[in-house]
This record gives C-alpha cells, structure tokens and sequence, in this order.
C-alpha cells in the first residue's frame, strides 16, 4: 500500500505544521500530509512557558535578535529579515490570537494558555486541509529521480518535496535516516542546563535566589541575572544562558569545570574592602551578623559568612583583616567546582542536528539534495530560553513555504 502527496512534512511540531499551514495558504491545490509518531501534534507548544506558550520575543532589530542564538546566528540573518516577531506577531493577529508582553520581553496568548495557540494552528489546518497522519514514524527516506519515498512501518509514501521538522534528537543515530541521505549531522549535545554540585555545602541553601554574575574560569564566558540554588546545584537564567553559549566546552570537558560567582556585581573590590573597614569602625561593639547590610538573602549572607571563617557571633571588633579580605573575595569571586552531568531530565534543548554548511538559508533547501528542506530544531540552530527557539521554527517554516510554493 502506498500514497503519494506533493508535498510530505515529517514532524507535526512547530516547524512543520507553520510550514504545513502557510505552503496550503499559498498553494491551496498542492496536497500536503503531516506524518507525526505520535497521538498529538504540537506537544512542545502544549507545554512551552508553562503552559502559557512563549510564542516569541519582543526584541524587533534583527542584529539583536541574533545574539540570542548561541548556534545559528550568523545564518539566521537573513531568514529574520524575511520573518521576525513582527511578522509572527501580525500572523496570529489576522487569526484573532492576540499577544501581550511581559517585561522581560517574552510574548504569550492574552489567554495565557498554550491551548489558544495549539486551537488556531487546529483550525487552519482544518480550513486548508492538510491532511495529518499519527503514529506514523519515518523508518528512511529515499530519492530516486524526482521522487522521494518514505518507508514507515504501516505504508510506503511517495512525494515531489520532502520537509523534515522532526525537532531535535539527543543521539546521534536517530539522525541515521538523515544522514542516509547524505547529509552531514553535528552530534547533538545537551544545551541550556543547571550546573551540578555533587554533596556541596550550598545545597543546604535550596530555594535561595539571587542576582548575580556567573562566568566560567578559564574562558572569557560570562552571564548575569537570577540565579536559582537547586538541591543538585544551581539554576536559574544566569545559568542556563551560560550553560547554552558553553554547550559544546561543556561537553568536551565531560562536564568538569570551575566557574566563579560574583554575589555583588554592582560592587567594585575596593569599594567593599573600604565599605566593611566602616562597619568596622562605627559598629564594633555589635555582632557581625546583627550589622551585615549586604544586599542579599538572609541564608546566603550566613552561608558565605561561615564560608569566610567568621562566625556570626562575633562582634565586628573581632574581625581580622584576613577574614576581611576572605569575605570580599567569596562574595565578589567565589569558585566552584561542577562535577558531571545531573541525572534529572532538566535539559530543555540540545544543541546539534543537521549542519548549517548543508543549507541553503534563503530557502531551507538542502544544498546537495534537490526539493529535501529542513526546519526547526533538526538543525543545528538553539537559542536562550524566551521564546527565540520557537521564532526560528516559525520563521524556517514559513521560508520553507514560500520556496516550495514558488
């Protein structure tokens, strides 16, 4: 038994059903099918931003856009300057989905459920009749002539343009049906996740946030903002944004590694140094902890006080200059070391798929195979949490609609 369609998209997620949507609306008489493994389509849109849907992000230049983008952002130049968040923004107006902006600049559905997303995505599908086929896994795909053929375990499928959007694998042998057809695969890694602290002091202090600045020793990687201790370590978008820029030194380092925090990045050394001889001088009589005016959470000014060999009953009085000196040091360079991966499932994206050298970015064709588009996190393009993943899965879809339409 087989079928035959113009058009066969594999992966009914993001990528694939906006290019699904998109290439029917242009060219209502081409038939195109949506083969998807599973029972639902949509699956990471469904939980995306809690459930809200972090559709895409507020940041309208397309030279900022790109620096949110740790792989993938030369590349996507000129894609986003044919599709970027205003372009999505406008997309779901005309389909009565109205978006807000939060202050840091992620954009969610008025409704703040993901469901008015994924039901507008349903209804298009629906009025331009793109046909969905679940449960359908694509064993290989081959070209012979003009035509593809998709071998899966229930039928064999037939098309003129093949669009894969399966998203991305975590192991290198689920790109095989891929690389089959000659195209070169970057091994996936993981990308955006916590920094594991195996039996570290600092887990007692679970729960704690703080602004900070975090940068990894030995290169010049660095990244600021909230960041989250875990009961495995830290967290939290300091984190993950560093944690996405060093995917690929992370990875070849095993996963062993220093990094340093900086507690005050507002403060400059000799400004804390002089600040505590103050403390010193006007309040020696009270007891350290009594007069600590360090902006920072209670537990954490307690944690780096012990860590810094005073103890927090002593009076100011009592404080010696080594002591001083050591507390300046932990709160404004305080090193760590991170020992392997964590065994939670908390990594968000990984980093890695097919090369961005075997893409032809003003279409999302293959370089080598004639009518074979990619979009989506099958390629090698990730990006910082904030909706920007989901931008460049809009934006390579709809590149792939308007170069098959034409």
């Amino acid at each position: 038994m087989s079928k035959t369609f113009d058009t066969i998209i594999v992966g009914g997620g993001a990528a694939g059903i906006f290019a699904a949507i998109n290439l029917k609306k242009l060219k209502p008489n081409l038939t195109v099918a949506v083969l998807e493994k599973s029972t639902k389509l949509l699956s990471k849109v469904k939980v995306s931003g809690g459930g809200r849907c972090n559709v895409t992000h507020a940041c309208f230049d397309v030279k900022e856009l790109v620096k949110f983008y740790p792989r993938g952002q030369r590349e996507l130049i000129g894609p986003f300057s044919s599709f970027n968040p205003t372009d999505t923004i406008e997309w779901f107006n005309e389909r009565g989905v109205q978006l807000k902006t939060e202050e840091d600049g992620r954009m969610f559905p008025i409704t703040d459920n993901s469901q008015t997303i994924i039901d507008c995505f349903l209804a298009d599908l629906k009025k331009y009749n793109v046909e969905i086929i679940f449960q359908t896994k694509v064993d290989s795909i081959t070209k012979n002539n003009e035509t593809f053929t998709l071998t899966t375990i229930n039928e064999i499928y037939h098309c003129t343009n093949c669009v894969i959007t399966t998203g991305g694998f975590n192991k290198l042998e689920q790109y095989e049906f891929i690389q089959n057809l000659g195209i070169e695969i970057e091994a996936p890694t993981p990308s955006l996740f916590t920094f594991n602290l195996p039996n570290h002091e600092i887990l007692k202090l679970q729960g704690v946030v703080s602004n900070v600045s975090i940068r990894l020793n030995g290169t010049k990687l660095q990244e600021s903002g909230p960041l989250l201790i875990t009961h495995w370590g830290v967290s939290g978008p300091a984190v993950l944004k560093l944690s996405s820029w060093a995917a690929r030194f992370l990875h070849d380092k095993n996963y062993e590694f220093e990094f340093s925090i900086n507690w005050l990045p507002n403060k400059k050394e000799d400004e804390l140094k002089a600040f505590f001889q103050t403390e010193k001088q006007n309040y020696g009589a009270k007891k350290v902890i009594n007069q600590f005016s360090v902006d920072l959470p209670k537990k954490l000014q307690l944690y780096l006080l012990e860590k810094s060999g005073i103890n927090t009953e002593i009076k100011w009085a009592e404080v010696n200059k080594k002591q001083l000196n050591k507390l300046v040091n932990n709160l404004l360079n305080d090193v760590y070391q991170s020992k392997g991966k964590t065994t939670f499932k908390q990594e968000f994206v990984s980093c890695g798929g097919v090369k961005l050298n075997e893409i032809n970015f003003k279409t999302m064709e293959s370089k080598k195979v004639e009518n074979l588009y990619f979009a989506g996190e099958v390629l090698d393009i990730d990006a910082l949490t904030g909706g920007f993943n989901f931008q460049a899965a809009w934006t390579t879809g709809w590149l792939v609609a308007q170069s098959i339409a034409n």
